[in-house]
């Protein structure tokens, strides 16, 4: 039966063409997505150029050091992303979970250090009882495997089922999270350690930078954020 697998054809899961291996996504589908290219060296913001730093993270630093994500939320990432998320279409979360795994496999072989743990952003249980299942937790087990990466998923808690944050400017996503998130009696002592918080989308930041803060204050030494897409500015086209 595995000889038999290895022969069956495989079609992109975006333009239905026969791939030209065992992958789910064409070699033109893979470049035509929205690849972040210049980015803020802390939040990802994307920026015309590499090598910067954002106006917002020179104003007030996020507790975060950096966050690594390949694309920008844009088509068809974001609507991959969506289709994943609210309809349960978990292959196309496991495609672009693949796809960032491969991406933070390079950035970890050359410049980016290396976590001792990843911890999937928690959702409140009411919020996962609704939607089934945590996304951040699904991706999280996906890059855990090939990465060979420890995985934690129970140190962080929800403890306040918040307003959606989509609707919210920066400021009020940061007053919505007071006090959202709460370590769990099954962290270890965290002090010294170095974590890298798994999430779909960063859009202000503001969950992952009070994420970080928690564990930034129990002392973890750093921690960064692993995502799939950054959202522009704004009016940024």
């Amino acid at each position: 039966m595995v000889y038999k697998w290895l022969f069956v054809d495989h079609f992109c899961l975006l333009c239905g063409q026969l791939t030209d291996d065992r992958r789910d996504l064409c070699v033109a589908c893979e470049t035509e997505l929205p690849w972040l290219r210049g980015a803020c060296q802390r939040c990802a913001l994307p920026l015309p150029a590499e090598g910067l730093v954002c106006g917002r993270c020179l104003k007030r630093s996020p507790a975060f050091e950096r966050v690594i994500a390949p694309w920008r939320y844009a088509f068809p990432v974001d609507a991959l992303i969506t289709r994943f998320k609210h309809q349960r279409q978990w292959p196309l979360g496991r495609l672009l979970g693949e796809l960032l795994g491969q991406h933070l496999y390079h950035a970890l072989d050359h410049d980016l250090p290396r976590p001792d743990w990843l911890l999937p952003v928690p959702l409140s249980r009411a919020r996962q009882r609704r939607r089934g299942f945590n996304q951040a937790q699904w991706l999280a087990d996906w890059l855990a495997g090939p990465l060979q990466l420890p995985l934690a998923t129970d140190w962080l808690l929800r403890t306040r089922d918040t307003p959606a944050q989509q609707a919210l400017d920066a400021a009020a996503r940061r007053r919505n999270l007071r006090q959202a998130f709460a370590l769990s009696q099954r962290a270890p002592d965290l002090r010294g350690r170095h974590l890298a918080l798994v999430d779909d989308v960063l859009t202000t930041g503001a969950t992952a930078d009070a994420l970080a803060r928690l564990l930034r204050k129990a002392g973890a030494a750093r921690v960064d954020v692993y995502c799939l897409a950054r959202t522009p500015a704004p009016g940024d086209p």
